[in-house]
């Protein structure tokens, strides 16, 4: 269900754009899909797979939310 929320927000600055607040599984899918600099990364795959899963009731937002961390880690990216 896209209307998912984290319990904590996540803010990703993206180099040559603004800073976007990111507080759920869509909003992350979003995220990757549009702003990401790098589609190739483990953490990045397993990040979309989880979200997609939270969207589905399969997995929980807090795991999704946890795994776009991580992407946003390989990808080097500033967390606020």
């Amino acid at each position: 269900m896209a209307t998912e929320r984290w319990n904590s927000p996540v803010t990703v600055g993206f180099e040559g754009a603004d800073a976007r607040t990111v507080t759920g599984p869509f909003d992350a899918l979003k995220c990757l899909a549009d702003f990401w600099p790098s589609s190739r990364g483990l953490h990045y795959i397993k990040a979309r797979s989880t979200c997609r899963a939270a969207l589905d009731g399969r997995k929980s937002v807090e795991e999704a939310r946890a795994e776009f961390l991580a992407a946003a880690e390989e990808a080097k990216l500033k967390l606020h």
